[in-house]
């Protein structure tokens, strides 16, 4: 796994959530053989990483207890580890990120960055598994509150900063580290946009940067129906795949996605045409969510 996280790329990461809550496919795979089976799929779809959370951070979501989420993803990540499925874990709890790598994941996704759980850095340093990082303000229940920046890109580069920083502290190899802007984490539409545009400015912290864009609700309400109606989860996949190259050629590691195929397509298109590179934007150009 220390290949993928230095690999050029592009990565794709595919969802597989364990819960009965998710925004886009909750309870469809808490079933143990539902799971596995979706889990193998995806990995046979051209994902890289399938990435299992037993608790969802949808917004409003409250949260479940350890344990809870420990049986949820312990034995999903140990039959598809048997599968030979390279897995991560989507936790913030150092016991179940801990608790997982033992399973056999090999890449510990931490939605909270290390804030929500601070022995984390510990189980992560120990492990010498990748840890990605991602910028965090509150728990699900708190975080529409907590949506409020001076400049959306510049106060998020400067909060994943001290997130590296914290975690270099603790003695985490720096290339063992991955960044992740947080789209929709304590972040409106119009911050999403914002990130997208200008991820060249949180690229240039020097880390892989992975990008989860995936059927999240400011792309429904981009592609709302004329009445206002949010475009319906799952018919969000065109844009999750435009999302998902433009960061790719922008110079994201990797994407996070539901429906792998169709954005590994998209991503082997992008590689056989030699790898475009985004052109930034001239400066004042007016953008989506600045109008």
């Amino acid at each position: 796994m220390t290949d993928l996280v230095r690999a050029p790329g592009p990565v794709v990461m595919g969802v597989l959530n364990v819960t009965p809550d998710s925004f886009s496919d909750g309870g469809r795979y808490a079933d143990l053989d539902a799971a596995v089976g979706h889990g193998v799929r995806l990995r046979a779809a051209g994902a890289h990483l399938v990435d299992i959370g037993g608790e969802s951070t949808r917004p409003g979501a409250e949260r479940i207890d350890a344990a809870t989420e420990a049986d949820r993803v312990l034995p999903v990540i140990r039959e598809l580890t048997a599968a030979g499925v390279p897995v991560s874990i989507d936790t913030s709890r150092a016991r179940v990120a801990e608790a997982a790598l033992g399973a056999g994941a090999v890449v510990v996704n931490d939605v909270s960055g290390g804030l929500a759980d601070p022995d984390m850095a510990r189980v992560v340093r120990d492990a010498g598994c990748p840890w990605v990082l991602m910028h965090w303000r509150g728990h699900s229940r708190e975080m529409r509150e907590l949506a409020s920046y001076t400049d959306v890109v510049a106060d998020v580069r400067t909060e994943l900063t001290q997130r590296i920083d914290a975690a270099l502290a603790a003695g985490v190899a720096a290339d063992r580290i991955v960044i992740d802007p947080g789209l929709g984490f304590a972040k409106t539409a119009a911050h999403n946009w914002e990130l997208s545009a200008r991820l060249p400015e949180l690229l240039d912290l020097g880390y892989p940067l992975l990008f989860g864009a995936s059927r999240k609700s400011y792309l429904g309400r981009l592609l709302a129906a004329p009445d206002g109606t949010p475009r319906p989860t799952a018919q969000r996949e065109a844009a999750t795949v435009a999302t998902s190259v433009l960061a790719v050629a922008t110079g994201a590691w990797g994407v996070r996605v539901h429906d792998v195929r169709a954005t590994a397509d998209a991503l082997a298109v992008w590689v056989a045409t030699g790898r475009p590179r985004m052109v930034p934007a001239p400066a004042g150009h007016e953008r989506e969510g600045q109008r």
